[in-house]
């Protein structure tokens, strides 16, 4: 059995966390990668990350998931560091969430919890803010009694927060008719959506879609092509809503660019119905642009979750190419040229052109 600690400097201003990484035996992540996304993740939350505790076990404590002795060690970094809030990469039970908020006096949460809470923030449209609340709902279902207990004991806070930062509401039967009336309500979005594709399809319009993981440049592509203002920022999930723009790629040559949300590794299962439809745009697009972010050390990795997540969402014969960009940031790239790829940097306007010959071959 093996652990690191860690330990940041610290700010006043912001809410203080301290990251958990366990490996276990029998799932065996890469725990660079996770532990460098968890902080990128907390960080996009909007909190100020103190310390990390990495540990690999052979399976997981039955009440905490770590031993005691790191239990100890974790309430010594609290104590040092100020820490209001412990994320642990893991998926956590609501017992497990119970028990270690009694013994660390702090509010704990994992990794779902707070892609989730990133969501409900950060949407800005009706069906994102549906979307997101559903997935926070059916979340929280199983873990009542913990959370319940989270809201007496520390307040609101991250993995807490519900759409334009309202409390969740903690009721079993309130929660249980708002996913019913949630779930209502995305049928019918579902439906326009539907119609609305029909009429593209009539219109003879292609329709491209922009995929790919989260913070690879995908928004910044958008605003690039379409000329639209469109938000972009280094940030995890700095954009959620679903985008559609009608791009010209040369005289009689009109396409319709669909931007979507980016992925990410152990997405909850609860994101994916609840975003279904969103995500729908990538399953019915006639070709997909799978954004990567070349400059990222674990880019391969990163491919890899985003094919996987298109295959379980059924994608299967559509046309993709895969675009590399940022590429001004490793101009010693190792390059393989084929008819599928293609090189950019959106942030420095290269390889566009070549892209949209693609594009035009394709559809």
């Amino acid at each position: 059995m093996s652990n690191k600690t860690k330990t940041m400097s610290t700010t006043p201003e912001q809410e203080k966390a301290i990251l958990i990484f366990v490996n276990l035996d029998d799932e065996k992540q890469d725990t660079e990668m996770g532990l460098a996304e968890l902080r990128s993740l907390a960080e996009a939350g909007g909190l100020l990350v103190v310390g990390m505790i990495t540990q690999n076990r052979k399976k997981p404590d039955g009440a905490y998931l770590i031993g005691s002795g790191k239990l100890v060690e974790i309430r010594e970094l609290i104590k040092e560091t100020g820490a209001s809030v412990v994320i642990f990469d893991n998926e956590l039970a609501g017992s497990k969430i119970n028990h270690l908020e009694e013994e660390l006096n702090v509010r704990v949460i994992d990794r779902s919890m707070l892609i989730l809470d990133i969501f409900a923030s950060r949407a800005r449209t009706n069906e994102g803010k549906i979307q997101a609340e559903l997935a926070q709902l059916k979340y929280s279902l199983p873990r009542l009694n913990s959370l319940q207990g989270t809201e007496g004991r520390f307040g609101g806070g991250v993995g807490m927060r519900g759409p334009g930062e309202t409390k969740l509401e903690l009721s079993k039967r309130v929660i249980e008719k708002k996913i019913e009336y949630k779930e209502a309500e995305l049928k019918k979005l579902k439906e326009n959506r539907g119609l609305l594709r029909s009429k593209r399809i009539l219109g003879a319009k292609k329709t491209v879609a922009i995929v790919g993981y989260t913070n690879s440049g995908k928004s910044t592509l958008m605003k690039l092509i379409t000329k639209a203002d469109i938000l972009t920022k280094d940030m995890l999930f700095a954009t959620l809503d679903t985008t559609v723009r009608s791009v010209y790629l040369e005289p009689g040559k009109e396409i319709l660019l669909i931007d979507t949300v980016g992925f990410v590794s152990k997405l909850p299962h609860e994101f994916i119905e609840a975003f279904s439809a969103t995500l729908e745009e990538s399953l019915y697009a006639d070709v997909l642009l799978h954004i990567i972010d070349a400059a990222n050390p674990l880019y391969k990795e990163q491919e890899q979750v985003v094919l996987k997540v298109l295959k379980n969402l059924g994608v299967k014969d559509t046309p993709i190419i895969k675009v590399y960009n940022k590429m001004d940031k490793v101009p010693e790239f190792e390059r393989v040229e084929g008819p599928d790829t293609v090189y950019i940097s959106a942030l420095k306007n290269e390889g566009i052109d070549e892209l949209k010959r693609k594009i035009l071959e394709l559809i």
